[in-house]
């Protein structure tokens, strides 16, 4: 098995591809050691010393790790977890995977919100995820989009910029009811 990795726009997350399928669809996250108790991926490398974030996509695993922690020390370590968990056999995730960002959305916004869904799901996710990250919808109330950016995406330098000058600028764009995109916290 040959893992490649690749550099996100944080410098405290690196994207790791197995060179084959991480999560048959969606996404998880797991910000910390104890959301993952339902991942034994996710729970090897949490096992790596300075690792303080896991994040899960079709075919990618992002890691993030502290902040006073070098890549050269604990990227030997990670890939060694990724590597050992393929060969394992384990599922990635034991029992339901719960998709991300899809609830359902009843009342007089129903036709925005679905708007709003679409442009993320065709425009928005697919370059989110090439970053190692992804992003998910909370809301929308009164023209304001609320949305949660997760992976590499989440404290990166550049997320604020993303979710203001890229997706809030899009989503006005195609969709006049919305005046502002606004971050939410998991």
């Amino acid at each position: 098995m040959f893992i490649q990795t690749e550099s996100t726009p944080n410098p405290a997350t690196l994207k790791f591809l197995p060179g084959q399928t991480v999560l048959e669809t969606g996404t998880a996250d797991f910000p910390q050691p104890d959301a993952a108790a339902n991942s034994p991926l996710a729970r090897r490398i949490f096992a790596v010393e300075g690792v303080t974030g896991v994040f899960l996509g079709t075919d990618f695993v992002t890691v993030t790790k502290a902040e006073a922690v070098l890549w050269e020390h604990v990227k030997p370590a990670i890939l060694g977890a990724i590597m050992e968990h393929f060969q394992s056999g384990q599922p990635v995730i034991e029992g339901e995977q719960v998709a991300s960002g899809h609830a359902a959305h009843d009342g007089p916004d129903a036709e925005i919100v679905r708007q709003i869904k679409e442009l993320l799901d065709t425009r928005v996710r697919p370059a989110v995820a090439q970053d190692g990250g992804d992003i998910t919808f909370h809301g929308f109330d009164r023209g304001v989009v609320y949305l949660h950016m997760q992976g590499a995406c989440a404290g990166c330098p550049s997320s604020t910029l993303t979710l203001k000058m890229g997706i809030e600028n899009l989503l006005r764009h195609y969709i006049p009811e919305v005046t502002e995109v606004r971050p939410v916290a998991a």
